[in-house]
């Protein structure tokens, strides 16, 4: 059993990713023992920019931030336009490139076939084979979690969501000038945001700790939720040590 953390001072931001609600952290929350912890869904804003405002204006004045795909994003943000607030970084599942061009189109795309069929059957047809490890591909209630999340945020934030994706900046050279501690982990099988990007992440912060777990893809927080905490907790120690003497 992890020892619980104190982190009343520093609490830890959990964003969540594309069509992803507070039940992403769940399972990892479950067995992280942190005493401050708030979740957020990214729902109301189409760019990264607007998303990273909108949290910064609601959250104290420093805090350890983590985030998931979409959320990593937006937390690469946050982190290039307030790096004095923030205790510590750690990106999951995360993409640090802009996004090419020529995907604007197929992404707006897929926003509206999804309106069209529904999350269930865009989510189980074209999302699912890249989502989870190929051992998990068969784990129905794992798949329906997502869905439900997915119908939870709905159509007009997946599409906000989108716009989100296609927007993102090249936040490498703000990364490699943020001196905290920064926590990089990632799926073996995740097809979405590979080693190469983690790679490219690291080579902008070489201080940063990188955890690739094996036989989990995209989805790390729910496919691999222990893992996952006993990350975290490693990390937030090490942002609350750090703290206390800067």
């Amino acid at each position: 059993m992890m020892r619980p953390i104190n982190n009343a001072s520093v609490p830890l931001i959990l964003l969540g990713g594309t069509l992803c609600d507070e039940r992403l952290w769940q399972p990892v929350l479950e067995q992280l023992d942190v005493s401050n912890a708030r979740r957020f869904t990214l729902q109301a804003d189409d760019s990264a920019r607007a998303a990273a405002e909108r949290l910064l204006a609601q959250l104290p004045p420093r805090f350890c931030l983590a985030g998931f795909s979409l959320g990593a994003i937006v937390a690469l943000e946050m982190q290039a336009i307030a790096p004095e607030r923030i205790a510590g970084l750690a990106l999951i599942s995360v993409n640090p490139l802009a996004d090419k061009a020529e995907n604007a189109a197929g992404r707006r795309q897929a926003v509206e076939h999804a309106r069209a069929v529904g999350f269930a059957a865009f989510i189980t047809q074209q999302l699912w084979p890249r989502y989870v490890a190929r051992r998990r591909q068969n784990e129905t209630p794992l798949r329906q979690q997502i869905i439900a999340m997915a119908d939870a945020c709905g159509h007009d934030v997946f599409c906000r969501q989108t716009e989100i994706a296609i927007g993102r900046r090249d936040r490498r050279a703000d990364l490699s000038r943020l001196r905290v501690p920064i926590l990089l982990l990632s799926g073996e099988e995740d097809p979405i945001c590979t080693a190469e990007h983690h790679r490219a992440a690291l080579l902008a912060a070489p201080a940063a700790r990188w955890q690739e777990l094996p036989c989990v893809g995209h989805f790390v927080p729910l496919e691999a939720a222990r893992e996952t905490a006993n990350a975290l907790h490693s990390w937030i120690n090490e942002v609350l040590v750090c703290d206390s003497i800067r």
